[in-house]
């Protein structure tokens, strides 16, 4: 079966429980609650035969880079989200992208998949979840 091709530029239509998501991160109250207001677009680079990604997180505030390619372990830089750095690997399950990252934080990471043209997002941490729509 052939994987879904995830390349386009996905708009935030909603998000719940983020904030407490952030904080069982440890991430600063004030850091919480201006990230909790932004409606990233995140633009997505695939390359399907060679399994190579981009993903670009867009905001007025900050923006977030991922460059990997799919089953290969790399060092993500945090730093603009949490001050942190991870051991991260990206990789299929069935359709779903899923990322498991290894750091300070133990259980953290998430998982895409498409709907139709809404681009979903659960992010986990070891005792909570949080899901944004994105088209």
């Amino acid at each position: 079966m052939s994987k879904p091709n995830y390349a386009g530029i996905y708009n935030m239509v909603s998000q719940e429980n983020f904030e407490e998501y952030l904080a069982a991160l440890d991430v600063n109250y004030a850091l919480r609650k201006v990230v909790c207001i932004l409606k990233p677009s995140k633009h997505i680079e695939h390359d399907v035969n060679s399994g190579k990604m981009k993903i670009k997180t867009v905001t007025t505030f900050r923006n977030f880079d991922m460059d990997f390619t799919l089953g290969q372990e790399f060092t993500e830089d945090l730093g603009p989200v949490d001050g942190r750095k991870c051991q991260t690997t990206v990789n299929w399950d069935g359709d779903k992208l899923v990322c498991v990252q290894r750091g300070e934080k133990e259980g953290r990471g998430w998982t895409h998949w498409l709907e139709g043209n809404l681009l979903h997002l659960v992010r986990k941490e070891v005792f909570r979840a949080t899901i944004s729509i994105l088209e």
